[in-house]
């Protein structure tokens, strides 16, 4: 047989045998990446296509006939629950809120995070007594920074008459030079914060009446 004509028939043979190997994945290529109008094609269902009812469908099961279930007791919301203003925001309605929101429970373990994160994000500027002398504005001062601005002393009579609820949003958005630090803490250590400060104005109270 003349070589060229082998040759033919190797490379004829070859790709047909090449076309046949190939084409179960092609195939499933196809039926796995082209849109359809038929379902594809699934021989072990498991949970995924099952008998349902649809909603407010009546269904025999039950005794008051009905598909749809009442949520069991006891059952925990998956969507976000109604925002609670006075926790979130400090306020209720228009007004700044005086105390403390229904779900801050001031103890002896809120005191001790309110210090920690007073530590962090507050002492650096207002001090740890909260007098406006932290090592951020003693370093600004003597630098004699221009547009330096002393922080406010919190245990001023000014901030001790300030509701809760001014002092929350004070830290959330910032006040006058302050930066906002909502972003940085979130609203249960702001209140930790608020306690702390409190606890700081009245040891302050303290101190002047005894004259120390």
């Amino acid at each position: 047989m003349n070589r060229t004509i082998l040759f033919a028939v190797l490379v004829v043979v070859a790709l047909g045998a090449f076309a046949v190997l190939a084409a179960p994945f092609a195939v499933a290529t196809t039926m796995r990446t082209q849109p359809k109008r038929q379902p594809r094609i699934h021989p072990v269902l498991d949970m995924d296509n099952q008998a349902r009812y649809r909603g407010q469908a009546p269904a025999s099961a039950f005794a008051d006939g009905r598909a749809k279930r009442p949520p069991v007791p006891g059952t925990v919301a998956w969507s976000p629950l109604p925002p609670d203003e006075a926790f979130e925001q400090g306020t209720a309605g228009e007004a700044w809120i005086e105390d403390y929101p229904q779900a801050v429970v001031v103890d002896a373990r809120l005191l001790a995070r309110g210090a920690e994160r007073f530590a962090i994000s507050c002492a650096p500027c207002h001090g740890p007594n909260g007098a406006g002398d932290g090592t951020v504005s003693q370093a600004a001062l003597r630098r004699a920074e221009a547009a330096w601005v002393v922080p406010t002393s919190l245990t001023s009579t000014e901030v001790v008459e300030r509701p809760n609820g001014h002092l929350f949003q004070s830290i959330t958005h910032g006040i006058r030079s302050m930066p906002a630090h909502g972003s940085q803490i979130p609203p249960a250590d702001r209140w930790a914060i608020i306690a702390h400060v409190r606890a700081l104005q009245a040891t302050h109270s303290a101190s002047s009446a005894s004259g120390e």
